[in-house]
This record gives structure tokens, sequence and C-alpha cells, in this order.
């Protein structure tokens, strides 16, 4: 292959040899290949300055393919590369020498050459050429290692009848790289960190280029190097970068956030392995940001604070510690915590950091007692959320002593014991003095008070307090039964008020437990029942029960009794015992009552000391029962207290009210029908339809008859229809178009062109364009003032008989009304 110019490029080739016979590769380095150099990789095989490849050993074999690399260099040009590959062949037929061709068999018959493959015949065609006769190869187009590293082509030899004279070769072609691209960098800007007070050697970043050239030669080895830093504090080269690598460490000592906290770097990449003569270069920034650690400690403005707080209260900011910090504010590192380290053994106060300022709040979190403490000397440290960095020692500004003054309230009175408890019986009566619940002040250092006292709640209003001693009096009976009693205890509450400046108050509760008497006598339950007048083998009783307001033991177990009096009452009923609580009302055996309501006093005493009883009445209602033992619905209304009689008369009303309600509804749904339905109530022989109207009277034909005919003639006029807009129209009104011509009635018609008349008509009305779609006044003719034609009605009272109508029998049905009333001659 020969090339000059920028199109130079080393062709890799498969170079077939016969046994150890070697042949020639030609380079070109267009200037005359002046003190040219080849130098082989291979130790075995070696390249004259011709540019012959030969075997420096007698041994040398090529059993397998041997490859090695073969470099030219002169003072006219850089080093160029190329990998040649030695092989056995089968046939000496084809050689490939230098840059071109040859067959054997071109010395006795004409050879025709052509190559084939990628870059030949097929995309991207016609890269490479070859001469058919001479068998030179040429590279036509630009050569491009990036987008395309090898070619494989092959050579074929045919004489001048397209036969085959020699078997294809196979040529390996290889494109030898130019440095024609340059370092690029994946990111014009790049970022990086390092903690403050880093050694030197800490890693900090990586930065890295492509280049597109050959990594395995000098156009792709890619070298890097700091062009600047900014800024140069404290020296200018706090950094260096591996060259080979891209990584970026550190070289010098003496980074500091508080003093530097960022610094930009420019890294520049060269390839041909830094050369900076002969290589491509590019650039890229590295941001470096200086972390911060914690080799500040944080620093009290002042060693001492004071502040005061009024006694008994709490969550209050009473002092504030400011603190100083140089790290990274809102960090770890600068956020203060505060402890108080001596002074409150009761903690009374804690310090909260301000998440804005960083100050120490000092809050109340415990009431103080002036009486008990008038100051508070706190001692405060303050520290950082995150630890001192390694070698970093904390400041004596670091500690500060907290003075916190109590100041004198005037404190509310207090009652010893809260809530009080006392017992009684209930039932005590009014003016009974229950306790003294008397309040102290706790202001012992203040002049002496006086306290006074006020009833604050009592909701059955059955207590007052004496104002000056708190002495504790009933108004009212004590009930423990009262709604105003919860678990047998009633409460109330009072104040005590002093007379200091301002007033205060406290408030006390007293809590009355009552002891239960009996007070209350039971209540029989329940109060309506209802059972069997006959006496029934299963069930003829009525459980009973009692209910008493009081408790154990003034309540059950309780006993039930009949009184003696009236007689008929233990004569007629008998009750007997089922527990403690509960007894059975019966019928005494074979006793019959007759279904009624009955009233049964019975008297329940309880077990109290003394017992209570009382007398109760249950209503039971006697009625007849099925044989579940379940009254009737009939037995129970004869039970209510009606007749049998009675009973059939409510029924007999009932039937009747609904017979009548029933009657009631048809009359005025049959009133409804009548007048939805209209009916045609006209005599057959008086409807007009296709009939003649019998008046009864001779008149004067259409002159006696105050008809207004002119809704029968035509418009005299056409103005209203043609005002009208296009396509609004009536579909009973006449287009303006020429109209048709329908026959002109003769003025003495004779009686037999009357139907042919008509017919006429009709068959020029379907005719008609101009006649509308739907049914409407369809005008034959008609007759004005003075027509010769005689009214229809005068046809009764002619004088003459001479007259024919037996043509009337020939106009069809419509006719045949006044041919039966004319026809026939003398009959009629």
């Amino acid at each position: 292959m020969r090339c000059c110019g920028e199109l130079c490029r080393w062709d890799e080739k498969y170079i077939k040899v016969l046994s150890m016979t070697l042949s020639t590769v030609k380079f070109d380095d267009c200037v005359g290949n002046q003190a040219v150099v080849f130098q082989s990789s291979d130790p075995v095989f070696g390249v004259r300055t011709d540019g012959s490849v030969y075997a420096r050993e007698e041994g040398a074999r090529l059993d397998e393919p041997v490859r090695f690399k073969l470099t030219a260099s002169g003072p006219h040009t850089h080093a160029w590369e190329a990998v040649v590959q030695l092989s056995l062949t089968s046939s000496p037929s084809a050689q490939q020498n230098e840059d071109e061709i040859r067959s054997d068999q071109d010395q006795d018959i004409s050879i025709r050459y052509s190559i084939t493959g990628v870059g030949a015949d097929q995309p991207p065609n016609e890269v490479f050429s070859i001469d058919p006769e001479l068998g030179k190869m040429f590279v036509t187009k630009p050569l491009d290692r990036e987008h395309r590293s090898s070619y494989h082509l092959r050579a074929h030899a045919v004489d001048m009848n397209g036969n085959q004279v020699e078997n294809p070769i196979d040529l390996y072609i290889f494109v030898i790289d130019m440095n024609d691209n340059r370092p690029e960098f994946k990111n014009q800007v790049y970022n990086g960190s390092v903690d403050e007070g880093s050694r030197p050697g800490t890693y900090v970043m990586h930065l890295s280029a492509f280049d597109a050239d050959d990594n395995t030669t000098a156009n792709g080895m890619v070298r890097y190097r700091i062009l600047s830093q900014t800024p140069h504090s404290p020296i200018p080269n706090m950094f260096t970068i591996n060259s080979e690598t891209g990584d970026i460490v550190t070289v010098a000592p003496g980074l500091d956030r508080e003093k530097v906290s960022q610094y930009t770097i420019i890294v520049q990449a060269t390839d041909m392995e830094g050369n900076l003569n002969f290589g491509l270069s590019n650039t890229a920034t590295a941001i470096i940001t200086v972390t911060d650690i914690n080799d500040n400690p944080p620093m009290l403005t002042s060693r001492t604070f004071s502040g005061e707080v009024p006694e008994n209260r709490v969550d209050l900011v009473v002092a504030n510690l400011t603190v100083i910090d140089a790290d990274q504010p809102h960090s770890p590192n600068w956020n203060a915590v505060y402890r108080i380290i001596s002074g409150d053994p009761s903690g009374h106060f804690t310090i909260r950091t301000d998440p804005i300022s960083n100050d120490g709040m000092v809050t109340v979190v415990k009431p103080v007692d002036f009486e008990m403490n008038r100051a508070f000397m706190l001692t405060a440290v303050v520290s950082n959320q995150a630890h001192l960095a390694s070698g970093i020692q904390s400041s004596l500004q670091s500690t500060a002593g907290v003075t916190i003054s109590v100041q004198d309230v005037n404190e509310p009175p207090y009652f010893p014991t809260n809530p009080k408890h006392i017992r009684f019986e209930e039932g005590v009566p009014a003016g009974t003095s229950l306790t003294t619940f008397s309040a102290s002040d706790p202001d012992r250092l203040q002049m002496q008070q006086i306290i006074r006292y006020l009833k604050l709640s009592d909701p059955a209003d059955w207590l007052s307090i004496n104002g000056t001693n708190g002495q504790i009096i009933t108004t009212a009976i004590l009930d423990r039964e009262s709604v105003y009693v919860k678990n047998n205890i009633y409460e109330a509450t009072f104040l005590a008020i002093d007379n200091g400046s301002p007033e205060a108050s406290g408030t006390g509760t007293l809590q009355i437990s009552l002891i239960d008497i009996n007070d209350n006598p039971p209540a029989l339950v329940p109060r309506e029942s209802q059972i069997c007048e006959r006496m029934n083998k299963n069930v003829n009783g009525v459980n009973i029960t009692a209910a008493d307001a009081d408790t154990d033991p003034n309540a059950g177990p309780f006993v039930f009794e009949l009184p003696n009096y009236p007689t008929s009452i233990r004569r007629n009923w008998t009750i007997s015992r089922i527990s403690g609580d509960y007894a059975r009302l019966a019928l005494r055996y074979q006793v019959y009552l007759k279904p009624g309501m009955y009233e049964v006093p019975i008297v329940v005493s309880d077990s109290g000391n003394p017992p209570l009883s009382n007398r109760s009445v249950i209503k039971v209602k006697v009625c007849p029962c099925d044989e579940h033992g379940d009254c009737t619905t009939l037995g129970a209304v004869v039970a209510a207290g009606l007749g049998t009689g009675a009973i059939i008369s409510i029924l007999i009303c009932i039937i009747i009210l609904l017979c009548m309600v029933l009657l009631f509804v048809v009359w005025i749904k049959r009133r409804e029908k009548e007048r939805q339905t209209k009916q045609l109530l006209i005599d057959p022989e008086d409807d007009v339809r296709d009939n003649i109207l019998k008046y009864d009277e001779e008149g004067g034909g259409e002159e006696d008859q105050d008809y207004d005919l002119s809704q029968l003639q035509q418009p005299d006029s056409l103005d209203h229809i043609i005002s009208k807009p296009p396509g609004v129209r009536r579909v009973d009104e006449r287009p303006i178009i020429p109209e048709s011509q329908y026959p002109i009635r003769p003025v003495v018609p004779h009686p037999g062109d009357i139907g042919d008349f008509i017919h006429e008509g009709l068959r020029a009305a379907d005719n008609d364009p101009t006649a509308p779609p739907y049914d409407s006044l369809l005008v034959f003719d008609y007759e004005g003032s003075g027509s010769t034609a005689g009214s229809v009605s005068s046809l009764n009272s002619s004088s003459t008989g001479d007259q024919d109508y037996d043509y009337l029998n020939d106009w069809g049905p419509r006719f045949k009304k006044l041919a039966d009333m004319y026809g026939g001659g003398a009959e009629d």
C-alpha cells in the first residue's frame, strides 16, 4: 500500500510466505524515506532498511501464525506502527509483494485482478481499488480508524474469459491510528470535597477524560496536570493530580474551612502521553469544597449570666445564654447543647437551645417557692451535637455561672387535705356540723393574712360553710338515694380566699360518704299482669318481686303477704315463695273468676331493722287462654270489661262503616268516568255526515242566512303571502305560481252534467301542483249574490210535479237520501 500526506497510514496485512521465504513491507514518508529505521518487536524476525522481512534465526518456524509489531521512525516523521502477521500458505501461485498482487501465470496469459469485501464492493463501497492489469491497490477515500479500524478483503485473479486462474487470497488491512482526536472530559465541571485539616495525601476526587484514538498507542494515552488553583491560600499548590489516573489528592496541610471554604482548580488532559509539543489538550474545572469538622468549640460570651423568676411559674424563660461557634452554622458542629451541671438538684430548670440563634434559654420546668429558695446558683456548660475533632480541646469559655433570683408573690391558700373524705349516715338533720374544712396560707414571710371561705359547688344545696373558720353545717337532710349522690358519695367544693394584693384563692373538695339506713319501703314489681281464668297445670300464676332504693341489708330478701281484708282476696288468691326476692301470685285451686280486671293488694316487707312494709296493688287481667296458656284476642277484650252484646254491636258498626266507605268510593269513580266519557247522543237520522239536514221550514236560499261566505272565496289579495320570507309558509296556503284551470260550471246546469262537473274538478285537483299537501278547503265554485241556483232547502216546497229526480239514483250513495225523498214521481 502506498500513501502520502495526511492520508498516510500503515496498513496491517497478513503477509503469506512459502516455507521460509518472506516478503517485504514498503513504507513511504512522502519525503524519500531518508534515514528511516525499522524495528521489530519479535527477536526472531527482523526488517531491513528496504522493508524486507527476514528470519534472524535459522530455526524460525511458522507452524502457527506469528504476529509482531513493526515500527518505522525517521527524522522527518513520527513513529509509525503496524502489526505484521506471518503464516504458511498452501499455494505458491499468488504472492503479495509490496503494494501489488501478482500471479505466477501473468507471464503466460493475461490476468485480470479484482477485490471484494467491505470497503470494496460492499458498504462502504470503493474505499479500496485495484488496478485490474497490474494488481496495484489504492486507497480512494480518507480512512478513519475511529469509524472502522480494519478491513477484510479478498483478491481474485481470472483470465480474459473470466476463468479463475488462482484461488482467492485474504487481505487483512488494519488502519493505523493518527492523533486526530482531543481528549474529552465527560463533564466540564466536577465537584469534590475534602475535610478541613486533612493530612497531605488525602484523596479528594477523580477526573477522567476519554480519547477516541487508539489507547494502545501514544495517540490515546492521556496524561493530566493542574494548570491553576484559586485561591492561592495558604499556598498556591494545595493539591496535585495523578497524571495517569486523574485522582486529585492534597499535598500540603493547612486546609481551614473558616478561612477558605472552596477551591477552584483547572485541570488539563493531554494525549501523546502528555507531550505538550505533539499532543492535543483539553481542560475541565474541578470545584473542591472544604467540608467542616468540629475544630472550633463553642464559647459562651460571658462567664456569668443572671435572671429572675416569679415563684410558682413554669415554662418561663428566665435567662438567655449567648454563644459563639466558628463552625458551619446550623450543622451538628455548630448546634449548641446546654447542660446544668450543678446548683439545681431538684430539677427546677432546664436550658433549651434556640434553633435560630443557637442561644441557650434557661426555662423553669418545676415551680419554685420563695419561702424555700430565694435564689439559685447554677453552673451551665455548652457543647456541640458532634464531638470535637481529634486533637481539639474544649475551651475554658464553655462553662459559665447563672444566678436566678426568685420573686415572692401572693400565693393562694391551700387545703392541706384535698379532697377531704368524711363518713355520715344519711338522714342527718339540718343544722348538723359535719367537719371543719380549713385552709393554710403559704406566704409565711409576709404579714399574716386573713382567709375567708365561700361555697363554690353544692349540687343538692345541703351544706353551708362558715366564712371565718370553714365549719361545714348541713342545711337539709342528707339522702343517699338522691340523684346527686354517685356511688354513695356526695361531693361539694369550697373556696378559700386571702386578703393579699392581689387576692388569691384556692379550691378544696369535700367528699361525704353516706351510710345507708332503712328509710325506703319496698315497691311491688310488676304493677300489672294477666292470668288464665282456669287453673293450668303448666303455667297459672304471676311472678312478682320488689324494688327497694336502699341497699343491703335494708333491702331483700322480701316478704310477700295477702291482706286479711277484704276476705275475698285470700279466698280467691294465693302467694307462694320462690326465692328471697321472688314470689308467685296465683288463683286458688278450683276457683273460677269471670274474665275481667282485678286489683289484688299485696303487702311487701324488706329486711331492714326495723323492717319497712308497703301495701301495693297489682292489676291482674283474668282472661280465657288457649292450650299454650296465652290469652285469646276475644278473651282479652272481654277481660277489658266489655260484654258479648257490646262486642257484637261494635263489630256491626265497623261493618256498616266499611260498606258506606265502599259505596262512596264506587260513586266517586262512576262520576269521574261519566265526566271523562263524552257519548254521542245524536239520532242517526239527525247525523249531518252524508245526510241532508232537514230544517222543516221554507226559506229564501242562502240569502236568508247570515253566513260569511267570504271564507269560501279565493282571497282577493296575496300581499299577506308575498310579504312572508322565503321558505316560511303554511301548508294550506296557495303557492305563488300560475294556478291550474278548474272547469267552469255552466250558468244553467243540466242535471246530468253535475256528476261530470264534480269528476272533472276532482281530476283537476289531483293534478294541481299548487294544491296543499294536507286536507284544506278546496274551492270548486261558490254561489254569490244573485245566483240563479235555487236553495236546496226550497226543494221541499216545489209547486210543480213535472220535475224528474230519478237521476239522483245515479249519483251514488251520497245522494241516496235525496233520491228516496224526491224520486219515484207520483208515488211520492
